[in-house]
């Protein structure tokens, strides 16, 4: 993937909010420019007090001056505080804005290139840090503007000191230019060690069981111990540097500042310069100092924001990389837009889906797919069974478009469809996965997933998904929270409540990914009873289970991604003993009752 220069990125965010952008700079700017007309009042001040000046109001004229001046800055920091909030949120989130959409764009099956703990570290630390490199550019600039009036200004004062000043803005130049190389390397390893670490936090929350059922509790707590080390040293590494470059420039600012200082007195002594012009000189010498100090640690910054947007950019998949800094509303302020829930259209209602040589290869195992047939009409079960690694999870996944189709056609009710990610949504199909997923959030949160709340509908649901009586049990109904991924629930109760989610969208079609497995046999035969108490029911099921097969109009047996035999039960079981022998292979437990 080619890189883009880190000023384009930078760009379009200022022209997402260019308004927003100047106004922060504006109010900065102003401030800035208070702190020139503070150092004038105080050259009044200092000469009016030598008597080297007379001004009409004196000196009290000039305190009470310096007194308001003080109470607008005040207001002017508040002010602009607040303008730099929302700027920074702005800019921060249009990137985590634009993140999350490309990764709900990629096909659902697709999984993320990085872990989650990854990209979350991507999502949250260099969204920050693009942000604060918007911060720093407008203010960058503001103080060149006003250290370039301060020079003029001193060079009308003293124009030999006044020259000495831009010496140290030109070591500062020449230190950051050479190490700015160094910098960009230091901050891509300290954040890819942040990322390991994040991942494997993930990775080991999720897997608590695993290790502990394998007595690798020392292990992994060894292993998070040496990605802390190593992240530790890389951050010390980043930090050390940054931090030197800033004491470098700094120090080299206030070596230059306490130079002038000295050749200043010796003017004050010669009586070339007045007690007021060298309180003057001494307050625009701040600007230069601190734009000399300041562009040093701005060009460190701007470097290890180019490793930021290379970090995300890596997230955007086949996305070019203009996407990371689309423009598109994010609804700040006011009430969030409606979502209207999904409408049934006469052209929804399913009579007939037939896909033809369907094939997706898996890009790194080359297995998948190839040239699969499928015909279903409404009010059938199909079944899809085979080996493991066969081909029946990706079939699904395939006709569903959560995996792009390399080749064939699908057709509904006679027509082309031409997206079958958008297509297969609810009303028109229903979706289970294999490995249900919940979120921390309430059972009726988890079955709705943001649908308007139809009693009625969900009621219904959760009968047909036999949850009612667990629903009776909890504490709370409906209201229980079900914890991270559904840790409170057992594993069937994740199961019907993945099975209700379907079923509260009414949808024309019914895609299942062996959704009984975790349900014992009474169970999983009275939710296939009420599934199919409406005579519409269409599924289309990934299962090895008796009940289901027993049901089946059609089952489909795939062999090394291709169809190997299509029929009844009792058909297969009587086609052959390599048939036999395949099933007793791979599904022990249920064989018995299917000879």
């Amino acid at each position: 993937m080619n890189k883009l220069p880190t000023w384009r990125y930078l760009l379009e965010m200022v022209r997402y909010k260019l308004w927003l952008y100047l106004l922060h700079g504006t109010l900065w700017g102003t401030f800035n420019l208070s702190t020139l007309l503070a150092g004038l009042l105080a050259r009044a001040f200092f000469d009016t007090l030598t008597g080297q000046a007379h001004l009409p109001g004196g000196i009290t004229g000039v305190i009470i001056l310096l007194v308001v001046l003080a109470v607008c800055r005040v207001i002017l920091m508040l002010t602009a505080g607040s303008a730099e909030i929302m700027m920074r949120f702005t800019m921060s989130n249009l990137l985590r804005r634009n993140l999350l959409r490309r990764v709900l764009d990629r096909p659902g099956a697709y999984a993320l290139p990085y872990s989650i703990g990854d990209a979350i570290s991507r999502f949250r630390d260099d969204a920050y840090q693009a942000e604060d490199n918007i911060d720093w550019s407008d203010e960058i600039v503001g103080q060149g503007l006003f250290a370039v009036v301060a020079f003029v200004v001193l060079l009308n004062i003293n124009a030999r000191m006044a020259l000495i000043t831009i010496v140290p803005l030109i070591v500062v130049a020449i230190i950051a230019r050479r190490a700015s190389t160094a910098l960009e390397r230091y901050r891509a390893a300290s954040s890819q060690a942040t990322s390991e670490v994040t991942g494997a936090i993930g990775d080991i929350l999720a897997a608590v069981q695993t290790v502990q059922a394998n007595g690798a509790e020392g292990r992994t707590v060894a292993h998070f111990q040496r990605l802390n080390e190593q992240r530790r040293t890389t951050m010390l590494t980043d930090r050390l540097a940054t931090q030197a470059l800033s004491a470098i420039t700094n120090n080299t600012a206030s070596l230059g500042t306490g130079l002038i200082m000295l050749l200043a007195a010796s003017s004050i002594r010669g009586g070339s310069m007045t007690v007021g012009d060298f309180a003057l000189f001494i307050s625009y010498l701040s600007f230069i100092a601190d734009f000399t100090s300041g562009i040093g640690q701005f060009l460190a910054v701007y470097k290890q924001t180019g490793v930021a947007f290379e970090r995300m950019g890596a997230l955007l998949g086949d996305a070019p990389l203009s996407t990371l800094v689309e423009h598109a509303p994010m609804h700040l302020k006011g009430s969030l837009p409606v979502v209207p829930a999904p409408v049934h259209r006469e052209s929804d209602h399913l009579d007939h889906v037939e896909a033809r040589g369907l094939t997706y290869l898996h890009p790194h195992s080359g297995r998948g797919i190839a040239g699969v047939d499928l015909s279903l009409s409404r009010g059938t079960l199909t079944v899809v069974t085979g080996r493991v690694g066969s081909g029946k999870t990706t079939l699904l996944q395939t006709l569903l478009g959560l995996l792009p189709m390399e080749k064939g056609e699908i057709r509904w009710n006679g027509q082309v469809v031409e997206d079958a990610a958008t297509f297969f949504v609810p009303p028109r199909a229903a979706y289970t996965a294999q490995v249900p997923r919940l979120f921390s959030e309430t059972l009726k949160q988890n079955i709705l997933l943001g649908l308007p709340d139809d009693h009625t509908a969900l009621k219904t649901a959760i009968r047909g998904a036999v949850l009612e009586h667990d629903v009776e049990a909890l504490e709370e109904g409906l209201e229980t929270s079900v914890g991270t991924r559904g840790v409170k629930l057992s594993g069937g109760q994740v199961q019907r409540t993945a099975a209700a989610r379907m079923l509260v969208r009414d949808a024309g079609l019914l895609v299942i990914d062996d959704l009984s497995s975790a349900l014992d046999v009474e169970t999983e035969r009275a939710l296939w009873q009420r599934i199919f108490e409406h005579k519409d029911a269409t599924c289309l099921v990934v299962t090895h289970r008796r009940i289901a097969m027993q049901r089946a109009d059609r089952i489909i047996v795939l062999k090394d991604g291709k169809v190997d035999a299509v029929g009844t039960l009792a058909e297969l079981l009587a086609s052959n003993a390599e048939m036999r022998n395949l099933w007793q292979g791979d599904y022990e437990d249920s064989v018995n009752e299917l000879i």
